[in-house]
């Protein structure tokens, strides 16, 4: 189906990453702490496991998902379904980890016989089933997979496993290199439990899994113009295509949430284990069929454009619950605090610095940064996290402190290749791409309009008071993933009506600005 989504470049400095855990003494007593990956650490494996008696974190599992990229089109539903399960066991297990934290203090192999033992035989019978169906569906095997059940737990004072020397961002067009991982300062700071309830978790935050005082970095302390980023479509070369097209579709003031994901899990109630703000079509669920969402009512000005764009919500864990406390994707699955809506959503759409763009397929899903990217890595990671005002100035791997009267910023710019054939891929990724360093498409791919979601967010800034950390904000993850600002991703699903679509080409080939 194609080959993997990223490349691997040479990274444009060592990366850091945080990682946070509970120290447990005698007598039943925890002591909470934090621990940050220098980027000058040694990050070998020997490092990673020479502490094996140090209190488990979270819980590192190979992504199954994304080594999957020869499944028969009529075996992904059922595979997709078993992907969703497989996230679920491991939410499962960390849930156990964070409640038996007494049990852990007194048996250094209670981990590893009550907890990951028992997940690897789980994840083992799921992979089976899923070499099954593939297999039933006139697939090959795929022999890697039976490696993938065994996972890791992460423990305190240790390097993140897939951190590594690799260029977390990608070049993107407009000519941006999204470093993943700089090395934005030291860390270090003892957590304290910032007025809020830590649970028995040991990693910071109102629910103990996340986020923690070196998630964040006051964003005057960021280099400007520390990355490469977009300098305008000016930089466009000959033959580039230098409009835009911009769509107005609202900041989501319906309050159309859930936590499904129609792209990675359809079929599958709470497959995202996060909610999810959606703009544009109003149909999206996880049930939703293309036939739902090409008839759903929509929230864009132009009614023409029925797309439909998600993002995880933004809570401020303030000691606050919002609606969702006791349900799926809320609190059951450890995202607590209340959801901030964006005051500003803004979508454009942008050309290609070398070609001009052709157009989007009806139903082409696009999946850009990696919700699971503490424990996956950095391949995949790609979003932005600055301030107004503050712009020239961009963190993935921190959340930012931005000054009084400057608001927070996320921003995703998508991949901009498409393979020319397929609207979805069995890993979500492999049927589009980014460009090259010189703003091309390689490998037979097409230039397609970029999308790029920026989202303001006026809230106040969180207060590190001596290590503790006052009312953080977070994005919603998977609860293994300690809400870490490096999961954040943005998802789209393509229904402009092709008379709009051609439009949009036309508007950005011609070199105009339209909406």
């Amino acid at each position: 189906m194609g080959r993997n989504t990223r490349k691997r470049r040479t990274p444009l400095a060592t990366k850091a990453i945080a990682a946070s855990a509970a120290l447990a003494l005698g007598g039943g007593g925890l002591i909470w702490a934090n621990f940050y990956a220098s980027a000058h650490e040694d990050n070998s494996p020997d490092n990673w496991t020479k502490a094996s008696s140090a209190q488990i974190a979270t819980i590192d599992c190979p992504d199954v998902g994304q080594q999957l990229t020869d499944v028969p089109d009529r075996a992904r539903g059922e595979v997709d379904a078993e992907l969703a399960s497989l996230d679920q066991q491991i939410t499962d297990a960390y849930q156990r980890l964070v409640t038996t934290r007494q049990a852990q203090a007194g048996d250094a192999n209670f981990v590893q016989n009550s907890i990951l033992g028992p997940l690897k035989d789980r994840r083992t019978a799921i992979i089976d089933r899923i070499q099954l169906e593939i297999n039933r569906a006139g697939g090959q095997d795929q022999d890697e997979l039976d490696q993938l059940a065994g996972c890791k737990g992460v423990p305190a004072e240790q390097p993140q496993p897939n951190d590594g020397a690799q260029d977390g961002g990608q070049d993107q067009d407009g000519g941006q290199d999204q470093d993943a991982g700089q090395d934005q300062g030291d860390g270090g700071q003892d957590q304290g439990d910032g007025g809020q309830d830590q649970g028995d978790g040991g990693n910071g935050g109102q629910a103990g899994n996340g986020p923690v005082a070196d998630d964040f970095i006051n964003i005057e302390d960021v280099e400007p113009n520390s990355r490469n980023l977009p300098n305008g479509l000016a930089a466009n070369g000959d033959g580039g295509s230098t409009g835009t097209f911009t769509t107005e579709c609202g900041t989501n003031e319906n309050e159309n949430r859930n936590s499904d994901n129609v792209i990675v899990a359809p079929g599958v109630s709470n497959g995202a284990q996060h909610q999810h703000d959606y703009v544009g079509n109003q149909a999206n669920n996880a049930f939703a069929s293309d036939e739902d969402l090409a008839n759903g009512d929509t929230t864009c000005q132009n009614q023409g454009d029925k797309s439909t764009y998600f993002w995880p919500v933004l809570r401020i864990q303030d000691g606050s619950q919002d609606v969702d406390q006791d349900q799926p994707g809320g609190g059951q699955d450890g995202n607590v605090g209340k959801i901030v809506e964006p005051s500003q959503a803004d979508l454009k759409f942008v050309g290609n610095r070398t070609s001009d763009v052709v157009a989007m397929p009806t139903g082409l899903r696009i999946i850009t940064g990696d919700a699971k990217s503490f424990t996956n890595g950095l391949n995949n990671a790609n979003t932005s996290w600055s301030c107004t005002g503050f712009e020239d100035r961009q963190v993935t791997d921190k959340y930012p402190i931005c000054p009084e009267g400057s608001s927070v910023v996320r921003t995703s710019n998508f991949q901009s290749c498409w393979d020319g054939q397929n609207i979805d891929s069995a890993n979500h990724r492999t049927h589009v791409d980014f460009v090259e360093a010189d703003g091309s498409c390689s490998n037979g791919f097409q230039a397609i309009p970029q999308l790029q979601v920026r989202l303001v967010y006026d809230i106040p800034a969180p207060q590190i008071d001596n290590g503790q950390l006052v009312n953080p904000f977070a994005v919603d993850s998977f609860p293994e993933q300690l809400h870490k600002p490096i999961t954040d991703h943005n998802d789209f699903i393509n229904f402009f009506d092709e008379d709009l679509m051609n439009e949009m080409v036309d508007c950005i080939n011609n070199g105009q600005d339209c909406q």
